[in-house]
Parts: structure tokens; sequence; C-alpha cells
């Protein structure tokens, strides 16, 4: 049982959120260092995220397939950007069935190159586009500093991959799910992004252009949320993907990436968490509603609990769950369901059946501030109202915390000041020396262009030099 009190945010930001994942079963470190292992309770976080992205994917014209974990080493070089990229952070097997390999094999890191292989087998003519496929995978990239969700050699992660006819199509699929990512999360993990451009030096390996969603979590850091590439005809060439068009003549398709991964899991804890530990969205929590019956004795027991059974009963069409554990008490189980963060708790003993009540207890609002009595008549309709007013507090508190602890600094003393506690709002001129100087001085770096403020002309913060955008420089993950 744990009864050890958390570290505080202010206290151990980072080490509040490793005991966090632990204490509330979402993960636990792997044998292999840098891996981790999913519980239960993580992975049922990550399915519904799943469903969740998976049915826009559908609604937008996408079906699911699955490729290989083992790519030819041969594959990755012949996207030059691509493996250069990607060089310091492959795992390669040279051994298989006790011989040595003729080619090298790549444990997949992302897959562009087997995909675009299957493409050019695929594609012949234009009636063939677009090919609009998602995969829903593990990957592995050889980091050298992890942490659970966040940064680990191998995550689970989905990896759309889209073939176009034409360059405007390929541009219009790579904003499309950028939408699609900044709705999902949004709207069902209640944590706000900011769309915008990469810069160059932050950009996918082989891309033209990357765009991201950027979060701000609760210690003020910036997270990459999810990210969507127009490949342009890189890896068209590269791997010969070509179709024929209208005129009989051959040309090269346009591609796109697009990638949401479990780091995103991390995004929630940090964005809602508080130092009881987790908040988890209604609309994502794989308990959206615990119920704990309170009784001393059998003869209490005898009263309350066959109530609370019917109540779990009545909130059927929630995921719901009845803690029955004899062992613990109503005040353990407080605690415990608040560590993991389940938006909402129904309390009944002897003198809420008397009173044909129960007592509400939001997790979003800690102590008597968040407690309500209610009549248990219409129960389901009250959890359901309560459950979305939960989810969008969240989103709201998730938003004012962002516009606090966002600032448009004056010059580049304020900047390197605002970036330590925060992120700061201030143009660019597009100069990768000049964004190279932030990043070596603060250790702060270009989250990304938010769309709304490319065009917005001024005076680089940096060096001065007229500038055409306003940026989000941020320390991050």
């Amino acid at each position: 049982m744990n009864i050890e009190k958390l570290p505080t945010q202010q206290e151990n930001f980072s080490e509040w959120y490793n005991q966090v994942i632990q204490r509330a079963e979402l993960a636990d470190y792997a044998p292999v260092r840098g891996c981790m292992v999913v519980r239960p309770y993580g992975w049922a976080i990550w399915e519904n995220i799943q469903k969740a992205l998976d049915q826009r994917f559908k609604e937008t014209g996408h079906v699911n397939a699955a490729f290989p974990l083992f790519i030819p080493m041969s594959f990755l070089e012949k996207e030059k950007e691509h493996i250069e990229g990607f060089a310091p952070e492959l795992a390669i097997v040279t051994i298989g069935g006790g011989q040595t390999l003729e080619e090298p094999l790549v444990v997949r890191p992302t897959s562009e190159t087997v995909i675009g292989h299957m493409y050019a087998k695929w594609i012949k003519s234009y009636r063939d586009l677009p090919v609009l496929i998602n995969q829903w995978a593990n990957v592995v990239r050889w980091e050298m500093r992890t942490r659970l969700f966040l940064r680990t050699l191998e995550f689970y992660w989905q990896e759309g991959h889209t073939a176009h006819e034409t360059a405007q199509e390929g541009q219009e699929e790579t904003l499309r799910m950028l939408d699609v990512y900044a709705d999902f999360a949004i709207n069902e993990a209640a944590v706000p992004v900011v769309k915008g451009r990469k810069s160059e030096s932050e950009k996918f390996a082989g891309a033209d252009t990357t765009y991201s969603i950027e979060a701000m979590m609760g210690d003020t850091r910036a997270l990459q949320s999810g990210t969507s590439h127009n490949l342009g005809q890189h890896f068209a060439k590269a791997f010969n993907i070509q179709y024929l068009d209208r005129n009989n003549e051959l040309q090269y398709c346009w591609t796109t990436s697009w990638g949401l991964s479990t780091r995103f899991v991390g995004a929630i804890i940090m964005a809602h968490g508080d130092d009881q530990g987790l908040i988890l969205p209604p609309r994502l929590a794989p308990i959206q509603v615990v119920i704990v019956p309170i009784y001393k004795n059998d003869e209490e027991k005898a009263a309350v609990l066959p109530v609370a059974e019917k109540i779990e009963k009545a909130l059927s069409a929630f995921r719901v769950k009845l803690d029955a554990r004899e062992e613990m008490t109503p005040g353990f189980k407080f605690n415990d369901w608040e560590l993991r963060g389940v938006p909402l708790r129904i309390e009944i003993g002897p003198k809420d059946v008397a009173k044909e009540a129960v007592m509400l207890a939001r997790r979003d609002i800690p102590g008597r501030d968040g407690k309500i009595s209610i009549g248990i008549e219409g129960l389901a309709e009250k959890v359901g109202d309560l459950l979305v007013e939960i989810q969008a507090a969240l989103l709201q508190r998730a938003t004012d915390f962002r516009e606090a602890h966002t600032t448009t600094p004056s010059d580049y003393a304020g900047l390197q000041e605002a970036v330590q506690n925060g992120w700061a709002l201030a143009h660019w001129c597009g100069n990768p020396e000049c964004e190279a100087n932030v990043k070596e001085d603060t250790k702060a770096t270009i989250r990304n262009i938010p769309f709304e403020m490319q065009g917005e002309s001024g005076k680089c913060i940096i060096c001065g030099a007229p500038a055409t955008d306003k940026v989000i420089f941020s320390k991050a993950y």
C-alpha cells in the first residue's frame, strides 16, 4: 500500500512525475535500460487515446495496415537527410539465426523508407491515389537520456503515411492531420495546444516542412505532442514512387507522414496532475467514476453495499468501478483513487442511504470545495453533466496556466529571463545562428512558429534584423 506522500511539484517536478507514474501503476522500468513496461492502467489510457484518434483517422478516409519491424539498412541510406538524422539513434541487427546477415537490418525507428518501398510497388496510376494508410506500432530509437513515456528506447505510436497526386494535396493532408491532432488534444485530453511550423533545425529528417502541436506542462516546459510532415517528393524520388498522370506521363508522388505517441500520456500527466497525483480528463480516463461504500460493521454493510451495487448498474453507461475491497479503509481508498486521477468519486454511507443521496467528490477540485451531496434519483444524468463540466474545467485551467506563463519580452535579456519560467513569444529573423545562440545561452529552443503569428513583422529579438515571424521560445522535454 502506497502511504508515503508524493514529493510536491514545487519541490521536485521531475521526481513527482516519476513517482506518480509508478505509484499509480501506469508504467515501470524494464530490465533493459531506457525501456518501459506499460502496466494495464497506463495501457488503458493509451487504448482510449487510440480509440479517439483512430475514429478521427477513419472519418478522414484513412485505413490501418501493418509494416515490418525490420528494415534493410540500404533503405535508410537512400534518403540522405533521413539517415543523417536518425543514424545516432539506430538499433541495428547484424546476426540472425546464428548467422551474420548479408545486409544489416535496422529495428524500425520510423517507417517512411519501408512504406515508400511498398508504395512504389502498389502505385501505378493517378487512379491509385491518394493512398491514405496509418499503422499502430512500436518503434525503437536509441536515446541516451530517457524518461518514462516522454523518451524511451522503445515506444508505441501511430504513424500515418500518405501519397498524393499534387503538391497541394500533400500540403492539405499535412495540415488536415495537424488539425486532427489539435482537435484530439483539446477536446479529448483537455490539453490546449499551439499549432505551428517547425524551424529548419527542428524539422523531421527528410521533410520539406514539419508542423507540430506544442503544449505547456505543469512546470512551464513545452512538450512536442504530435507532428505532421510534408515530405515533398524526397522519399518518392528515393524509392521511385511514380504514377501515370491524367496525360499518361510519369510523375513522382507527393508524400506525407504524421505521428503521435505514448509521450502524450506524459502530456496528460504533466498538464493536469497535482500534488495528490493524476487528474485524468473524463473522456480518456480508464475509470470515470469510482463508488466507495462506507460502513463500520456488518449491519451497515448490509444497508450500504446493495445500494452501491444498484448505483453501479445505474451508471453502466460510464466507465464505473465499485471499490468493495474489504481490507482497505475508506480514507485509503479516497487517497488511492485520487492518486490514480479518477475524475469523479461517489461516497455512500448509512446516512446517505437514509437520505437516498450520495456525496460526489470532483478530482479537479480538492477537498470540501469539490464535494456535493445529491439525490440518487436521476444520478446518471447528473454524473454525465458533471463529467462534461470537469472536462471543460481542466481545459480552461490548463489554458489559463499557459496564458499566465507566456510573456512577450522586449529585449534579449528579457527573453533569457522569460524562458526560465515559461514561454516567450518573440520575433526571429530566421537565421539559424540566432536560434543556436538562444539554445546555447538558455537551453531553450524554438518550439514552433504559430500559424497566427506568421507574417507578423518586427525586429529579431536576438540580433535586431528584420523579422516576419513571431515564434515560441521555451525549454522543452
